[in-house]
């Protein structure tokens, strides 16, 4: 007798071809794991999560490698699978570039956004997370993403308020000047490293569009600490 399509059955066959998908990913990484490399990696990202020392290039050739997924369900949820279960860095930057498809980017994935944001939790993830996925759907939806990060930019978690920060890295002339003022502003005196750097890439990026606002947005503020003010002014 022929077996009924059902709806478990449907779904067995999706998560079939999901976990092929991502067992492909781990076991491409593995062959082209470099064990001298490794330790440098983990020690110069400062990653508790341990490294297979595989690089950018090797990353991307086998991502190019690998089956096209053209269901966004699946695509998404090969996506958080890579990133959620993974015990080496490199399974989270395979995620993080997969992530990037512009097929499937909408405002529905801020909220995925949001978790990789707090659980990465380091500026590797959270840079591209800002500026790749964040910026543009702040350009393509304003009234929702704009809302978000004026909350995040005062958010308890530092790498939110980094992300609201950077999010519009490369805007030039479109640059929501009200909005960048007040992330900047929001965490001007905050003493956390990675803050204060972010001000002064967001600043620093900006002045080569407008550098008179930016000179005298520095100078209006005694309280911006030394490295965001010489970021910002670095090209001034």
């Amino acid at each position: 007798m022929r077996p009924t399509i059902s709806t478990p059955y449907s779904f067995c066959l999706y998560r079939s071809g999901v976990d092929s998908f991502v067992e492909a990913v781990r076991t491409g990484l593995r062959e082209l794991a470099d064990p001298v490399k490794a330790p440098e990696m983990q020690a110069y990202m400062k990653s508790e999560m341990p490294f297979l020392g595989v690089q950018k290039p090797g990353r991307v050739a086998l991502l190019k490698s690998l089956p096209r997924i053209d269901s966004r369900d699946e695509w998404l949820d090969a996506v958080r699978t890579l990133w959620r279960e993974a015990t080496y860095r490199e399974e989270r930057y395979v995620a993080l570039a997969l992530s990037g498809d512009r097929r499937f980017q909408s405002v529905e994935l801020l909220p995925w956004f949001d978790e990789m944001i707090v659980t990465g939790a380091w500026w590797d993830y959270v840079d591209e997370i800002a500026s790749k996925r964040i910026g543009p759907l702040l350009r393509s939806s304003p009234d929702v993403v704009r809302p978000l990060m004026l909350k995040w930019s005062v958010d308890a978690d530092r790498w939110r308020r980094r992300t609201s920060i950077i999010c519009q890295l490369g805007f030039k002339g479109a640059t929501d000047v009200e909005l960048l003022t007040a992330c900047v502003d929001a965490n001007v005196e905050d003493p956390d490293f990675f803050l204060r750097k972010g001000i002064g890439w967001a600043l620093r990026e900006f002045a080569k569009t407008e550098p008179g606002w930016v000179r005298a947005f520095v100078e209006a503020r005694p309280g911006l600490s030394p490295l965001s003010r010489r970021e910002a002014l670095k090209h001034l």
